[in-house]
């Protein structure tokens, strides 16, 4: 999760800079404020003058008003958005709105229902009038196409929730400590074969990782603990979803198009109302299972008195799942409608909100549970003293009293003590302190909020623990490797016999190199846009790399942005030109001359000779390129050694090709599949051994016969032979032997032909060399 910035400004309009959703509620939370890039004013005073704005109509309609924490996310998204826009914005209303924004309250007086609206209210807020400001068309069409408003509230809602990502499994851990709850439903598997959610796996590989060591958990069972990993995956999928969302529409640029009339938002608030609505789903979910924790945690209290008070104090206290439900209820029914966004995703934040509070009231009940409870072992002082970092606990004397005390798991209890210094300061916690329940809760509250400097530690600490795999000794997946299911790894292993065969043929020897490349080597020098991934192919696209920074250097492009240019570029096979020039100008600050000159050369694929030759011309500005000419020289002689190689008519020469070029120093190709689809069985058995029974031996006895004379062949018992018959076409396996008991009388066995469907009895003595002319003359 992005930290919102403390005591500082967010820097808003700068080349190369992006506001985040983190800096965004950082500004409406009254953490940071905001100050505009002089550049970016720079640019707007020289941009052209707009034309005067239509007569602003204002019809008789309800203001829209909107919370304090809301209306200064959507000052500071507005803000960005005029100083990126293509369109003629002066510099002097960014400033009057900074100005506002400076300002230490009446925010939430801000009208944003209409641009003239917005425009009294921040003149009246400022002290100014609203004819001193003369709005122009181009500012309006900003105003109208930005979405400000929904896009801020995305912001502060991608904030929160991904906050909460991290802090809801630690907590629910937790709960299942102070619950005993039974954990089996973690132990999800991670299928190579893509039959596996990740977000879920991953959740509940990371529970485990909490709970490791733990001699509480594995005995009650409970849906709200085993619907865990699905409900807390879905989560973490729904955050995702709206952050990418949310990221795109907080630093897309607005074109204002000076001709058309009726400027809208081009669907956006659409947009963010559909990436929101599945939060909303989840976060009702999650609220659900939360309570239905929270509600066992209390059960397992085993005193009476103490569970009275404290079923109360959660009842009074905490927000029930009906009221949580009719919140949920309004949402969807203003979606439905579909006639007031804001309102729908303001909605979702309240959601969020509850949400949290009812999060803060589980954690309360799960550390106070634990604690007053003597059967568990407890972590004394303050965590700095006390407390290994990964979350081990010193060793006392009373050796004998430790043994019959029960242990957290070592990652609970690292986060136990976190919550402990928060509501006690490191303090030990009795059953006397019940009735601080209710303000430890709203304390939580707080803690789970990103406003919180203290939520850090607590989210770092979650982090380290679930990503330092040290304590299991288990192994794991690293980041960037994959496993290979059957049928991946028969496709791997036929692909690389053919591509192994065909370099041996032309002389080529193996070598052997480390699995794992340094990450700088791959990423630092190209950017995060490089992959040096390659596909099986049957063309290649060709390129050189020479030839590529002479083409730059050509188009005037600076030495210093030939990587991140050749990044953009390298995207020209699934983006349009038109987007590529949106990025190089609008990203990467070449100028639109620039832009368009590269578009020209780019463009340019074809035969090899053909293109080569063009590029070779007299008069070509790549014959005065002294790097270029290098590189045509290179591509003349291997163009003209493949023509004699009879295989030129398979290689385009493309100039846009630049994949891999700061890892790789001269050519460089690309292969690209054209083939049909082949299907590849995952098994290379030839033959089913089919014992209709359970004879072992003889088993064994046949297999084995068929293995010295090299035929692939396993075998299976048992009694049903469609059994046999259906794992072998699912295999792909095409023979099978049947042997069952009137078989072994007759001294035979069948051969079965599982695609032509046929099958016959042979001599047993001699039914391996049937099989080896039968597979011969396949």
């Amino acid at each position: 999760m992005a930290t919102p910035p403390r005591s500082s400004a967010v820097s808003l309009g700068g080349k190369g800079s992006s506001l985040t959703p983190a800096a965004v509620y950082a500004v409406a939370g009254g953490l940071s404020g905001v100050r505009l890039d002089s550049s970016a004013l720079e640019k707007l005073a020289q941009s052209k003058s707009s034309s005067p704005p239509p007569p602003l109509s204002d019809a008789i309609q309800n203001p829209r008003f909107l919370t304090l924490e809301e209306s200064r996310a959507t000052l500071a998204v507005l803000l960005n958005k005029l100083l990126v826009a293509d369109a003629s914005v002066r510099p002097a209303l960014p400033t009057l709105i900074e100005e506002v924004l400076s300002l230490p309250s009446g925010h939430e007086t801000l009208d944003f229902r209409s641009p003239l609206r917005f425009l009294e209210s921040i003149c009246r807020l400022n002290g100014r009038k609203v004819e001193e400001i003369k709005v122009s068309g181009d500012e309006i069409g900003v105003f109208e196409a930005s979405a400000a408003a929904p896009t801020a509230i995305c912001a502060i809602l991608d904030c929160c929730s991904s906050a909460l990502v991290r802090v809801s499994d630690a907590v629910a851990a937790l709960s299942c400590e102070a619950s005993r709850a039974d954990v089996g439903a973690f132990d999800l598997p991670v299928s190579g074969d893509g039959f596996s959610i990740k977000d879920e796996t991953d959740v509940a590989g990371d529970m485990k990782v909490m709970l490791f060591g733990s001699k509480l958990v594995g005995q009650n069972y409970a849906d709200s603990f085993a619907e865990i990993p699905t409900v807390h995956g879905s989560f973490r999928e729904a955050v995702r979803t709206l952050h990418g969302r949310t990221r795109v529409e907080l630093n897309s640029s607005i074109k204002v198009r000076k001709k058309s009339t009726g400027l809208s938002n081009q669907g956006k608030e659409k947009a963010l109302v559909a990436s929101a609505l599945p939060l909303a789903m989840a976060i009702r979910s999650m609220s659900e299972i939360s309570l239905g924790r929270a509600k066992l945690i209390v059960e397992s209290i085993r005193d009476v008195g103490i569970k009275s008070t404290v079923s109360e104090l959660f009842r009074d206290g905490c927000l029930g799942f009906d009221r949580l439900k009719d919140q949920f209820d309004s949402v969807t029914q203003n979606a439905a409608v579909g006639s007031d966004y804001v309102s729908i995703l303001s909605g979702v934040y309240d959601l969020l909100v509850k949400f949290r509070n009812i999060l803060a009231w589980e954690a309360v009940l799960a550390l106070f549970t634990i604690e007053i409870d003597d059967s568990i072992e407890k972590i004394q002082g303050s965590s700095s003293t006390n407390a290994k970092p990964n979350g081990e606990t010193v060793k006392g004397d009373k050796k004998s009293e430790k043994k019959k005390k029960k242990t957290l798991g070592k990652g609970t209890s690292a986060v136990m003590q976190l919550l402990r210094n928060r509501v006690m300061n490191g303090k030990e916690i009795t059953s006397e302190h019940v009735t601080a329940l209710v303000n430890w809760a709203r304390d939580l509250s707080f803690y789970f909020d990103p406003k919180d400097k203290g939520l850090d530690t607590l989210i770092e600490k979650v982090k380290e623990i679930v990503e330092s795999n040290e304590v299991r000794r288990l192994p794991k997946i690293p980041k960037g490797t994959r496993d290979f299911g059957k049928e991946q790894m028969a496709i791997r292993e036929r692909a690389f016999s053919i591509i192994t065969s065909v370099f041996k043929m032309h002389g080529a020897v193996g070598l052997d190199t480390p699995v794992f490349e340094l990450r700088e080597t791959l990423m630092g020098k190209y950017g995060e846009d490089s992959k040096l991934i390659y596909d099986l192919a049957d063309q290649i696209k060709l390129n050189h790399r020479k030839l590529l920074d002479g083409m730059l250097e050509i188009c005037g492009v600076p030495p210093e942005k030939f990587r991140t240019v050749c990044s953009s570029i390298d995207k020209l096979d699934k983006q349009t030109f038109e987007q590529i020039k949106k990025e190089l100008v609008e990203e990467k600050g070449l100028a639109i001359e620039t832009a368009e000159k590269i578009g020209t050369f780019v463009e340019k694929r074809g035969p090899p000779l053909e293109i080569l030759s063009e590029l070779k011309k007299e008069g070509s500005q790549f014959m005065e390129n002294s790097g270029a000419v290098v590189a045509l020289n290179e591509l003349d002689i291997l163009f003209k050694a493949l023509e004699k190689s009879k295989c030129l008519d398979k290689v385009v020469f493309d100039l846009s090709l630049a994949r891999g070029l700061d890892y790789y120093t001269g050519v460089i190709y690309e292969a690209v599949f054209k083939g049909a689809t082949q299907v590849i069985r995952a098994t290379e058995t030839q033959v089913l051994v089919a014992i209709l029974g359970k004879d072992l031996t003889l088993a064994a006895e046949l297999v084995s016969e068929l293995w010295k004379a090299k035929i692939n062949a396993e075998f299976k018992l048992t009694k049903r032979v469609m059994n046999h018959i259906n794992y072998a076409k699912q295999s792909g396996i095409p023979w099978m032997v049947l042997v069952g008991e009137s078989e072994l009388e007759k001294g035979i066995v069948k051969l079965k032909n599982i695609e032509a469907n046929q099958e016959e009895e042979v001599p047993r003595k001699t039914f391996v060399e049937e099989l080896q002319r039968r597979i011969n003359s396949a």
